[in-house]
Parts: structure tokens; C-alpha cells; sequence
């Protein structure tokens, strides 16, 4: 039962301290001497904590609640908010690197993907927080910052610097505008770093290679799981992270659809995947060995989590495809190349893909208009794969516009 004002008022010492629980963590410890202390309690990492919020009156039930919810959505993006606190509580009093760094990720992280979210964090709190991040801010030069990219880059991880640098930018430009930086060093440092370009996903285009693929994937041997989720990826093309972690309520049987939230999209939109009739058929044949789990692809090690972001590629590889032939999102390639092929409207392909679409209007047009268009498309899509699966000679007929 959910605290009010009167109950903590009325709240006297006793002998022991003694908790009043709120809702979701949050209560009130009343001390031995009459104390009235807020207190959240959660888990990171495996770990029980506890964090506190302050004293009542100081800090009114209202108060106390908001910082429970701003603390779970921390957690919500594989945050630790003890972490964060003491980070701005330090000694520079937000003036630190590191201190700048989380308060911009809190401020942009929830409207980024989880996936992006935690790449972006993990690769701070692994490559930059150990070297500069008790260092103030309007004091770190371009050739420190250079140091913290070449450790990097000498370990082979020329993506990962190049990533790192752009995200630094990011914070001292964010340092700059909130007054902690007089400037951006990270923009002297252009052309320090070896070059880099971004690689396409590995995938399969040509149609007798993907019939082979696809009669791979259907002799798959390691559990019903994995080779649904694998006979699914083709079908659906959508990125890997959204399909492992699609949830059984997002499943609509009736209108063959799968909705998929906003924030669990790249661009923070709610997307729509139309469900051919093959979809339909696995999902059916998956949902008695996972029911028991709100995720569709469970974790073997927790029904709560989903299965690894590597659990695809890994079955990709036990069937004799190497990394550089084809990985999970090269499924998403391999739709866009022979749909576009096939003769169909690139408007719907690439809605059908979720890019994110710049002009606002045009966002809005897309998503009301193109959903009758791509369901068909997705049930074309389904039956053409089955025929390159029997081994079928499939002669490309170009679609009207």
C-alpha cells in the first residue's frame, strides 16, 4: 500500500528502526531517535543496494518519488544511479569528465535504442573514464585526449576509437554549452586517428545461395529456439536486437501483426511488422516451448532476459557461415537488395526496414499509408523465400509502382 502524507507524519520512534514501504523500492526508515529517512532499495549487477534520497520534510513524499522514478529509468538503461550520484558528488562537483559525460548520456540515453545506449556507455566507462574522468573537464587538452584514442587504436579497435572520439565531441560540445568547457579539443584531432569507414553487413543476395542458406536454417539442431528465431530473421528482416527481444504481448494473431514499441525502435517510433502467413506458422509452433516467458526468445540462463545478442551469429557459424559471408543483420540486406530487385516501391521497402525518415511530414505519411502496401509485400516476400527454399527456379517479375 502506497504511503501518504498523514502516515508519515504520524510515524513515531520506537525501540528499532522499522521501514514504511511506498511502492516500487521506495520507503521510509524511521530511526530510533525519530528520524525519517528515504532509502531505495534495487538490483545491480547481480547485487542488492541502497540508495538514499534525504530526510523527510526536507524531502517531501512527492520528492522522494520523483528520484525513485528518475532512478529507475537509470536502471532501465543499465545504470547504476549509486554510481551516477557519487560520480556528481565528487570532489569536482560536476566539473569532471566523467561527471559531465553521464549527465549528457542521462539526458539523450532515453531517447536512443538500448542496444545504442549501452554500446555508448560501455565503451566510456572501458576507454575514457579510467584515464580522464576524474580530470576537470576545461582542462583536458587535445594531445591527453589523443593518448586515450591511441590506446585504443593500438589494440586494433580503429572502429572503436573513431566511435569513442565522436562520442567525446559529444560530451565536451555538451561540457561547452552547460558552461563546464571553454572548448571542444576533440575537433583538433581530426585526421589524427587512421582512417576508418563503416563496413556493410555480410549477407547473401544472390537467390540459389539464399535456398541453400534457408535449407540450412531449417536443419538447424540447436533447439527450437534458436531455429525459430532463425527462420524468422529472413522473414522479418528486422534488426537483431528487436527480434530477440520481441515479447509475446507485442504478438497480435489476430491482425497477423507484430507492434513493436518506440523504445525499443532506433529511431523511437512504434513500428509495425505484418506477419505472413509462414511467420504466423512458426511463431504458432514457438509459443508452447516459451509461453511460460513474456519474451518470445527467452535466455537459457533467465526467462526473464532475452537470448544473447550473439545466439543468431552463433548459429550462423555452427552451419558453415563465417562471419564474413553472413551475420544476423545481413538478413536486412539481403531483403532491401532482391525486394528492390523484385521491382517493389523503395518507400516501403525502407519503411518496411524502419529507417528513420528525416522530413517529419513524410514520417507521418509513410506510417499511415504504406501499411496495406507492405503487408502484401511481406506475404510476397514469404512465399518467394519458400520457392528459393525448394530449390526453384524464381525468375524476378517486376512489381508495378
Amino acid at each position: 500500500m502506497a504511503l501518504s502524507n498523514t502516515t508519515i507524519k504520524n510515524a513515531r520512534s520506537t525501540t528499532k528502526p522499522y521501514k514504511l514501504s511506498d511502492e516500487r523500492g521506495l520507503y521510509l526508515l524511521v530511526s530510533t531517535t525519530g528520524g525519517r529517512l528515504w532509502r531505495f532499495d534495487y538490483r545491480f549487477g547481480g547485487k542488492r543496494k541502497t540508495l538514499a534520497f534525504g530526510s523527510y520534510p526536507d524531502i517531501s513524499l512527492k520528492d522522494a518519488r520523483e528520484k525513485r522514478d528518475e532512478a529507475r529509468k537509470q536502471l532501465a538503461n543499465n545504470i547504476d544511479p549509486s554510481a551516477i550520484k557519487k560520480t556528481l558528488s565528487g570532489p569536482l562537483n560536476g566539473e569532471s569528465f566523467e561527471s559531465v559525460a553521464r549527465e549528457w548520456y542521462l539526458k539523450n540515453s532515453l531517447n536512443w535504442a538500448d542496444t545504442h545506449a549501452n554500446k555508448i556507455i560501455r565503451r566510456l566507462e572501458a576507454d575514457v573514464f579510467p584515464w580522464i574522468g576524474t580530470r576537470p573537464m576545461r582542462e583536458i587538452t587535445a594531445s591527453e585526449l589523443l593518448t586515450v584514442l591511441r590506446r585504443i587504436e593500438s589494440r586494433g579497435a580503429l572502429e572503436t576509437a573513431h566511435r569513442v572520439h565522436q562520442n567525446c565531441g559529444q560530451v565536451f560540445r555538451y561540457g561547452v554549452a552547460t558552461g563546464r568547457a571553454e572548448r571542444d579539443p576533440s575537433g583538433d584531432l581530426k585526421g589524427a586517428l587512421a582512417p576508418w569507414k563503416p563496413k556493410h553487413y555480410p549477407s547473401i543476395t544472390d537467390p540459389k545461395e539464399v535456398g541453400k542458406l534457408l535449407r540450412a536454417i531449417d536443419e538447424y539442431e540447436g533447439g527450437i529456439i534458436v531455429r525459430c528465431a532463425l527462420q524468422l530473421a529472413p522473414l522479418l528482416f528486422v534488426r537483431p536486437g528487436e527480434l530477440r527481444r520481441a515479447e509475446w504481448q507485442e504478438i497480435d494473431f489476430s491482425s497477423c501483426e507484430w507492434r513493436i514499441p518506440a523504445e525499443k525502435m532506433k529511431a523511437r517510433q512504434k513500428h509495425i511488422v505484418p506477419l505472413s502467413n509462414q511467420a504466423i506458422g512458426i511463431l504458432r509452433e514457438l509459443h508452447p516451448a516459451t509461453k511460460y516467458s513474456r519474451r518470445v526468445f527467452p535466455s537459457v540462463r533467465s526467462t526473464d532476459s532475452s537470448m544473447s545478442e550473439n545466439t543468431i551469429n552463433a548459429a550462423l557459424r555452427s552451419l558453415g557461415y563465417e562471419k564474413e559471408v553472413i551475420t544476423a543483420h545481413g538478413f536486412r540486406s539481403m531483403a532491401s537488395t532482391l525486394l528492390h530487385e523484385q521491382g517493389w516501391s523503395t518507400d516501403v521497402i525502407e519503411r518496411q526496414l524502419a529507417h528513420a525518415e528525416r522530413n517529419s511530414v513524410k514520417a507521418a505519411y509513410n506510417r499511415a499509408q504504406h501499411l496495406p502496401e507492405r503487408r502484401k509485400m511481406m506475404q510476397s516476400w514469404a512465399d518467394y523465400l519458400d520457392k528459393l527454399k525448394k530449390g526453384a527456379e524464381v525468375i524476378t517479375l517486376r512489381q508495378k509502382s
